[in-house]
């Protein structure tokens, strides 16, 4: 099972139909518009932090601090990594932790979520309207091509 079958699995249906809307109607917005204001929103997209590297950073962060204020007061905060190491184990084997409920309901997507929205975007912006030439069969070359602009 993928990471974005795990993390949908494991996110309120409501929060993934609202996620799911939000890719809908920003794609939407963007019917008819010159192809440089879909290229801004492409390369947003771009620079988006899917969900695995907001949790990979949020845990690694928690866990510095821990080590960190451990070192400086009391080994008791070493409590603090172990649990975090422990949240981040539990969403690397079944996609779901604490803190994924509360990154998804803020907005927080999944790789193909992000991915979903960037081809539908690269799709009005003409990236390929090339690919099928004179009623011939889909070109593999053209479509990975188109892929990769």
């Amino acid at each position: 099972m993928t990471e974005t079958e795990r993390v949908r699995r494991n996110t309120a249906p409501k929060v993934n139909a609202r996620i799911d809307r939000q890719i809908a109607e920003t794609v939407y917005q963007f019917v008819g518009q010159p192809a440089s204001e879909i290229t801004r929103r492409i390369d947003e997209i771009e620079r988006e932090w899917d969900i695995e590297r907001v949790l990979e950073t949020n845990a690694s962060a928690l866990a510095l601090t821990g080590v960190g204020l451990a070192a400086a007061f009391t080994k008791r905060w070493l409590m603090l990594p172990a649990i975090v190491l422990g949240f981040l184990f539990m969403h690397g084997t079944q996609g779901w932790c604490p803190p994924v409920p509360l990154f998804r309901r803020v907005g927080v997507r999944t790789r193909s979520e992000i991915e979903r929205e960037r081809f539908a975007l690269k799709f009005l912006r003409g990236d390929f309207n090339e690919i099928i030439r004179d009623g011939a069969q889909l070109s593999s070359d053209a479509l990975l091509a188109a892929l990769r602009r």
